[in-house]
């Protein structure tokens, strides 16, 4: 047990080192390539904070594990809001004047009520999963076609776009910058499929199912790129990018990660996650949308007396699932 144990830590350390190292070679390779900073931010960048899940959500599917998957999309979320951006609150409060945020957050909103209502059936079909796939595409080409419509009218002064920009990783060789890909890609697959393996090992010898599973210790594990990534940049002043981080994190996760479980491994669903785990992650985002828009404003603040009210749904979710977990 103790060497699953200490597998399973291993890859989640090398799965994030891995996804930063993809990143880094990816951005820096597009950069010498002459794409333009914004996309790679808005794409490469972006993605990078949930290449962690992606991998999972792949790796857990062709194993024949969708439910380890779904787990993995849905406790992220959550983990995402209530726990990272719970302690990220508390280390300073968010101001957050992005409009491209105040747009994303309602659409947040929306697709989390369209994962809970694909889920609550009790099954996760082949078109459900390529239908949230499409939509990935769609969205990130939106995203990209406001930016560059913004750019070109020399009209751009969304604070979050700004801030991506501004925070690419430094430009290395091309050379140096293939080797970083081919690491990060490689170790990103290696990773999920032991990390995958081992959770699977460690569920089974206490009698947790996979989706109880993917929604602990892999969700918090695979979150810990967005709670760096976000601390790094409230310490900076840039909250916008903070907050644009976990919202984009999570927009992520309903239409890039999930999918992978009705697309590889399409088929029932564990019936906790539609009675359950997808009612407290829509329920912990529409608490999220109410925090935001309380006021009407130019911004919207996040102080740290909601930071702790999104910690306190955290660990009131964890022991909720303990619980019924230790009952079962």
């Amino acid at each position: 047990m103790l060497e699953h144990v200490g597998i399973l830590l291993v890859a989640l350390i090398a799965l994030v080192w891995s996804a930063d190292k993809f990143v880094l070679g990816a951005s820096s390779l597009a950069r010498n390539l002459g794409i333009s900073p914004m996309i790679i931010g808005l794409t490469i960048v972006a993605m990078g904070s949930s290449a962690p899940e992606m991998m999972v959500a792949a790796a857990a599917s062709l194993q024949g594990n969708p439910d380890t998957a779904i787990g993995n999309a849905i406790g992220s979320n959550i983990t995402n809001i209530a726990l990272v951006l719970g302690l990220t609150v508390l280390v300073k409060p968010l101001v957050v004047s992005s409009s491209t945020i105040k747009q994303e957050l309602p659409l947040l909103l929306i697709l989390t009520m369209l994962a809970y209502w694909i889920l609550s059936d009790n099954f996760f079909s082949f078109p459900e999963g390529i239908a949230l796939m499409i939509s990935f595409f769609g969205f990130i080409s939106i995203l990209l076609i406001k930016a560059l419509k913004q750019r070109n009218n020399n009209t751009l002064d969304d604070p979050m776009i700004i801030e991506a920009e501004q925070e690419l990783p430094e430009a290395t060789s091309t050379l140096k910058s293939v080797l970083w890909l081919i690491v990060g890609i490689t170790l990103l697959v290696l990773s999920a499929h032991f990390l995958v393996d081992s959770a699977i090992f460690i569920a089974k010898a206490y009698g947790i199912s996979d989706l109880v599973i993917g929604l602990t210790i892999i969700a918090i594990g695979t979150s810990l790129p967005e709670l760096a990534a976000s601390i790094a940049s409230i310490l900076k002043k840039e909250d916008d990018l903070a907050m644009g981080n976990i919202v984009g994190s999570n927009i992520f996760n309903i239409l890039a990660v999930l999918p992978f479980a009705g697309i590889i491994a399409p088929g029932p669903v564990n019936p906790d996650a539609s009675l359950r785990d997808a009612p407290v992650m829509l329920a912990i985002t529409g608490l999220l949308f109410l925090l935001c828009f309380s006021r009407e404003s130019g911004s919207f603040r996040l102080t740290r007396a909601k930071g702790a009210l999104l910690l306190v749904c955290f660990f009131a979710y964890q022991i909720l699932l303990f619980s019924q977990t230790t009952i079962n």
